[in-house]
């Protein structure tokens, strides 16, 4: 059930970041006092845009502008010709992102666009916009899975705007380690409807995975982070109407009173009836924890399509709501 080879995308996801880093190698604007940091994508192509804003976020040293994240038809109010846009689409026809290009060239902003082809391509040819194009070789490769392309192209248009400084090193990292545990944990979650939690801090983490769990394994799935649920949804689980398997990613410089939150959560959903696992992120820093942990749910994903007989990559509702709404 994986007619596309996604197992070998997973595999060689990591080593995405240096060929990102090489396809936005001197890609740069004119301008480069800007007031903040506008990324525009829907889906699979706005995923690299919240590892981006998370990890800028995540460093000692500020990035020093705000970030905001269209996922929409427009720009978010506020953006002028002292805004940097990133066009975000992984195919270059995303309807709402071209939009956004439309928006941000009327408005004149500084623009740089990120696609494999398509017509955001065909825009910024036109407009004499800078380009970042990715050349992935690889049938039938699906967006989310470009995340890591995209969040390093990002990044590195960044560094050459010097409005941060480069990443000489990413980790290494070797997703055959955690294939096994994911199938574990996929196994375990079969049949139920996955929850996934994180901290405020990694947040992005645990909506990436609930996205991979809806697009692989055709699932429905949610997500959720400390300590704001504590307040709202675990109220919903005083009388459980399904069965859910919740997965907490936590990690230990997450604040005490947040890993605390997340042991005693845990505790009363068991109570309630609801499995748990409680799972630790590892790494060495942000970056490297974030991937691991992006990894991790990607063989969560993968498995549990595998345990419903699903092939993973091809996104056939969504398709076929495209065609409908054309």
């Amino acid at each position: 059930m994986d007619k596309y080879n996604l197992r070998q995308i997973i595999l060689d996801y990591p080593r995405q970041l240096d060929l990102g880093q090489k396809f936005a190698k001197g890609v740069t604007v004119a301008k480069k006092d800007f007031k903040n940091l506008v990324i525009c994508g829907m889906g699979g192509s706005a995923l690299p845009a919240d590892l981006l804003a998370s990890y800028l976020a995540n460093q000692e040293e500020s990035f020093g502008l705000p970030v905001y994240i269209s996922r929409d038809y427009a720009l978010p109010a506020g953006t002028d010709e002292n805004s940097l846009v990133f066009i975000s689409s992984y195919s270059g026809n995303t309807e709402e992102t071209i939009s956004c290009f439309h928006h941000a060239l009327k408005v004149k902003t500084s623009i740089v666009a990120f696609s494999e082809r398509g017509a955001v391509e065909k825009m910024a040819k036109e407009n004499q916009v800078p380009h970042v194009k990715y050349s992935i070789d690889f049938p039938h490769f699906q967006p989310r899975y470009a995340n890591t392309y995209a969040f390093a192209a990002m990044h590195q248009v960044l560094t050459n705007l010097e409005l941060t400084d480069s990443i000489a090193r990413f980790p290494k990292i070797d997703s055959s380690k955690s294939e096994d545990y994911g199938k574990r944990l996929a196994k375990k979650a079969k049949n139920k409807i996955p929850i996934v939690y994180a901290s405020n801090r990694f947040k992005v983490i645990a909506r990436n995975w609930k996205i991979k769990i809806n697009e692989n394994a055709k699932s429905p799935a949610f997500w959720n982070y400390f300590p704001e649920l504590n307040h709202n949804e675990m109220l919903g689980f005083s009388l459980p109407k399904n069965e859910y398997f919740v997965f907490m990613l936590r990690d230990k410089e997450d604040h005490p009173r947040t890993r605390e939150r997340m042991e005693l959560t845990s505790e009363i959903y068991r109570k309630k009836g609801l499995e748990t696992a409680l799972i630790d992120i590892e790494g060495e820093n942000y970056l490297e924890k974030s991937l691991r942990s992006l990894v991790l749910g990607d063989w969560v994903s993968y498995y549990l399509a595998q345990e419903y007989e699903q092939d993973p990559t091809p996104v056939d509702l969504v398709e076929e709501f495209k065609k409908k709404l054309s």
